[in-house]
């Protein structure tokens, strides 16, 4: 897989699964722009480290529109295009439904799904356009395999997460006659700093004994898939949602 002077963006890009596959793709010669929310000198340390010299870190407030806007108005005019989009930026917050008020109720959803879903959503609508006047592009969003098992202790997050699924697969349709191919990679707990803490907690051997491998996935094995549809040989896989959960979760 090769991506020399294809221009890609990834958002939540100054760690984990955004870091990774930002190095994936840059060692395959893409371009990239990171966007991170307040970490700014991670993300630069992420962009000093890779291979190549035509990369770039920006701020994004991916849950306001405006911000997301501005965004791309200023990766166009320095890079004048944007071939990949990674939507890869989410949150996660516990709010079970037994023992959480009402007002941190609504604050968790409304949250979640500004960042989740609805920033992603605007994030593709404001691509797009550029993607059809050159001629195509390849979008993959980063989804979870919370989406399709529940999430108990925190429903937003499988909500939106269902919702990102269902909007990729609504956008493959709608997209591909402009040669634009959408993909949803949907893994299950991986080695990150999200995660880390309920990892290193009680519960962590329990979550790595849900697979057969005995273990979680790897930033890079996330970022593997998340390159692979990005890629011109996944293009009849437009529409496809890609479990990287180790087996499991089986559907």
């Amino acid at each position: 897989m090769n991506f020399t002077n294809k221009t890609v963006l990834i958002t939540g890009a100054s760690r984990g699964i955004g870091e990774a596959t930002a190095r994936d793709f840059a060692k395959r010669g893409a371009d990239l722009i990171l966007t991170y929310n307040r970490n700014e000198a991670a993300a630069r340390a992420v962009i000093d480290s890779l291979p190549g010299d035509q990369h770039a870190c920006i701020q994004l407030s991916i849950e306001n529109p405006t911000s997301i806007k501005l965004v791309i108005e200023q990766v166009i005019e320095a890079f004048g295009k944007i071939d990949i989009l990674v939507n890869n930026a989410g949150i996660s917050a516990s709010h079970p439904i037994a023992d959480t008020n009402y007002q941190n109720w609504q604050e968790a959803w409304h949250r979640t799904l500004a960042v989740n879903l609805t920033g992603p959503a605007n994030l593709c609508h404001q691509v797009v356009p550029h993607m059809i006047a050159q001629g195509g592009g390849r979008i993959v969003n980063v989804s979870s395999r919370g989406a399709f098992r529940g999430e108990p202790k925190q429903p937003a997050y499988g909500a939106s997460k269902a919702g990102l699924n269902a909007m990729s697969q609504s956008l493959a349709q709608a997209l591909a006659p402009h040669n634009i191919f959408v993909g949803t990679v949907a893994p299950g707990f991986v080695e990150t700093d999200m995660a880390k803490e309920i990892l290193d907690g009680p519960e962590g051997a329990s979550i790595k004994s849900q697979s057969p491998l005995g273990r979680v996935a790897t930033p890079e094995e996330v970022a593997h898939g998340i390159v692979f549809l990005a890629s011109e040989e996944a293009a009849f896989m437009t529409g496809a949602i890609l479990d990287i959960n180790g087996a499991s979760y089986l559907r």
